[in-house]
């Protein structure tokens, strides 16, 4: 449905600190990086389906959306815990602990914001 998604940011080092370990807990690798952006994508492809940024617009800051999410699949339960606590320990906020949510029985995901307040979740469901 999408071929990339992009959010913005307003210091490209400190993304990378946040994001390198946060899409490494998923199983994603820094495949691209120059002094404006850095993007993820599966190891060893040199497709990039997630970038961070400074805005185009260099005449306002990078900002969230309010009501804006980004849900990344995670394979296991464990892969949601493991980008939750990578989150947390390099410059995230917590916005829901990992654990069941009321969406469906399988329905396993946490919720945090990254340094810009851009809110991030990882799900896993069972048949997913």
């Amino acid at each position: 449905m999408f071929y990339y998604i992009t959010i913005g940011t307003n210091d490209v080092a400190r993304g990378t600190r946040f994001y390198d370990p946060v899409m490494k807990a998923l199983g994603f690798e820094r495949n691209m990086a120059d002094d404006t952006e850095i993007g993820y994508g599966a190891p060893g492809s040199k497709t990039t389906v997630f970038y961070i940024t400074r805005p185009f617009d260099k005449s306002r800051p990078a900002g969230h959306g309010n009501g804006t999410m980004l849900a990344f699949p995670a394979k296991t339960r464990p892969m949601v815990d493991a980008f939750h606590a990578a989150a947390l320990a390099n410059g995230g906020s917590d916005d829901g602990k990992p654990g069941l949510r009321p969406y469906a029985p399988d329905w396993y995901a946490c919720y945090v914001r990254d340094p810009d307040g851009n809110k991030l979740s990882a799900v896993c469901r069972d048949g997913f």
